[in-house]
């Protein structure tokens, strides 16, 4: 049975919701699924914009006929070849023979990668700032390379100043019948979750994002329909959203304050961290974060990286060299480009080991890493002798915050 929404009166939502899939991309926690969003139009000439994950195949193509209404299908835009959107292009072309595949050159090398299926006198290849007429609607194509696959590109219809944003935009969550922002609590329910897609997925190509949204300076955007997650209508909402965009591709903190990241096999380091952070909030820092690396999948504490000013990376010597749960945050944020951030150390020994030495060089080749304070170094567990380094750092980081 057809699951759609009506977007604009010939503007139909037909993507699906799964609740099931526990990883995303067999890498990062759903908590509460994900959604694979798709679009027609019905204009002189019909248009499907991208398909959908395997997993929801049968609803989704319950949904295009449906939308269809017994018209053929003229064109099927595909903004991106990533598995999760293209994965019934095949069973689309079968259904509608005739439907023009309207990509780029590099969305057809892709295609021809993943699939045996030769369609190429109904390839339709469009380049930067080309116009495709529908009737009343007119949809330009503009190119997001590395946003955040090398084919990726947008479609902007210009009438109405509609864009179908490919990855931008989109966030974790499966969307419960309510497919519009403002129709929920956007900011308390998803925009977490929109930070955590961007900085893991989007999150190392930061200036190629700010170059695509340069694109738009002088274009009206009153509505925003991603691949995944909830549809943007609302101009509140697009500002928002947009805004954190630009902060979070030019790595800039959303928040002065600290975060504070540690790992701890018996409680010990633990209970340093908790120390400096008592401290902190001693010294009137708020909304102070702390993550332990063995409890918190890694894909929210990096998403917490692009928030917080100051980071505390606190972390036993193990087996002579650095926890490697507390090396594995460091070298995931690293390769996302995490940058222009003020770091702090915490370690522990019982015989010896190079934990600091590892953080410190591995966190050294990041761009605008300052470190501050003098690293504590605490031997097996948290004694009386510890408190006065500990207070020390506390304060160079609260003088630092609120400098």
């Amino acid at each position: 049975m057809y699951s759609t929404r009506k977007v604009k009166e010939d503007l139909i939502y037909v993507g699906a919701s799964d609740r099931r899939l526990a990883l995303f991309e067999n890498l990062f926690p759903l908590t509460e699924g994900v959604a694979y969003n798709s679009y027609v139009i019905l204009d002189e000439k019909t248009v499907l914009l991208d398909t959908v994950d395997s997993s929801v195949s049968m609803q989704y193509m319950e949904n295009v006929e449906h939308a269809l209404n017994g018209r053929t299908l003229d064109y099927l835009v595909i903004n991106h070849m990533e598995p999760d959107h293209c994965a019934n292009i095949e069973a689309i072309v079968y259904r509608y023979p005739e439907v023009k595949l309207v990509g780029n050159a590099k969305t057809f090398q892709f295609f021809e990668q993943f699939y045996t299926l030769k369609d190429s006198e109904n390839y339709h290849i469009v380049k930067e700032g080309e116009e495709l007429s529908i009737g009343k609607r007119t949809l330009k194509f503009v190119m997001a390379p590395m946003v955040h696959w090398p084919e990726v590109m947008m479609t902007y219809e210009t009438s109405e100043g509609i864009l179908f944003s490919a990855d931008a935009f989109g966030a974790f969550g499966a969307l419960d019948g309510n497919i519009f922002a403002d129709e929920y609590d956007y900011r308390g329910r998803t925009l977490d979750e929109a930070r955590r897609y961007y900085v893991n997925i989007v999150g190392k190509f930061g200036v190629n994002v700010l170059n695509v949204l340069k694109k738009f300076d002088n274009l009206a955007l009153n509505m925003i329909c991603p691949l995944h997650g909830p549809i943007l209508r609302e101009k509140e909402d697009i500002d928002l959203l947009v805004g954190k965009y630009v902060a979070w591709a030019s790595y800039e903190p959303e928040l002065q304050s600290a975060l504070i990241i540690y790992g701890s096999m018996y409680g010990n380091t633990e209970n340093a961290a908790h120390f400096l952070a008592n401290e902190l909030a001693n010294q009137g820092i708020r909304n102070l974060k702390m993550f332990d690396v063995s409890k918190t999948d890694a894909s929210y504490i990096i998403s917490n990286l692009w928030i917080y000013s100051h980071i505390v990376f606190a972390s036993p010597n193990y087996n002579g060299d650095l926890y490697f749960k507390v090396d594995n945050v460091i070298r995931e944020a690293l390769a996302l480009s995490f940058k222009n951030r003020k770091i702090s150390f915490i370690t522990n020994m019982s015989w010896g080991g190079k934990a600091l030495k590892t953080m410190q060089e591995l966190l050294e080749t990041g761009k605008n890493i300052e470190f501050i304070g003098e690293p504590v170094e605490i031997k097996s567990s948290l004694k009386q002798e510890n408190e006065a380094s500990l207070l020390a750092l506390a304060t160079t980081i609260a003088q630092s915050i609120n400098a």
